[in-house]
């Protein structure tokens, strides 16, 4: 197992996403959770492009301060929505360590998140989503309480990943590398 934040950047991690308190909450308790059981925490950002202040050495593009990484924590960075698209590298990082298990968390529902469990799906990865730790903007086509919802409660479940509780989310990462349930 290892834990996937993804796009949580200065930028876009902040009061406008959809229940952005218990979101903050859930990270930081799974980032807590998996480094106190040695499971990997791996974070990707989004680059927009050089230009667009949201890009390599914009600080919008930086991680959030309260899920920083810690020294030695892998960093991927991708220009395209998918986190497992095959320019980022991060498919072939994971198949190096035999690792297939993959618990999602972060930005933004509808765009990155949606396409990296359905990539991941594709290559043969199980993903888990736990509750609450993704999240969205209103757009101009759904707000971003029925985004989330229509993303985690209708799309992904029985059919790309697996939608888990804070609670399973927990004791699955305190199982940690031994895939082994408390």
């Amino acid at each position: 197992m290892i834990l996937l934040v993804i796009d949580t950047q200065k930028g876009i991690t902040d009061e406008r996403l959809y229940a952005f308190d218990r979101l903050r909450k859930n990270i930081k308790t799974l980032l807590a959770t998996a480094r106190e059981n040695s499971v990997e925490v791996v974070y990707v950002r989004h680059d927009d492009g050089p230009g667009t202040g949201f890009s390599v050495g914009d600080e919008e593009f930086e991680i959030f301060e309260e899920f920083a990484p810690r020294e030695g924590e892998r960093i991927f960075d991708k220009t395209v929505n998918s986190a497992l698209h095959s320019s980022t590298g991060l498919a072939k990082y994971l198949d190096s360590k035999a690792q297939r298990q993959i618990m999602v968390v972060g930005l933004q529902t509808n765009f990155c998140i949606d396409a990296t469990i359905k990539t991941g799906f594709d290559l043969g990865y199980e993903i888990f989503v736990p509750e609450y730790a993704n999240s969205t903007f209103d757009n101009d086509y759904m707000n971003r309480d029925v985004c989330y919802h229509y993303y985690n409660d209708f799309i992904w479940p029985q059919r790309y990943a697996r939608r888990v509780t804070m609670e399973e989310a927990v004791n699955r990462l305190k199982a940690g590398v031994s895939g082994e349930h408390h």
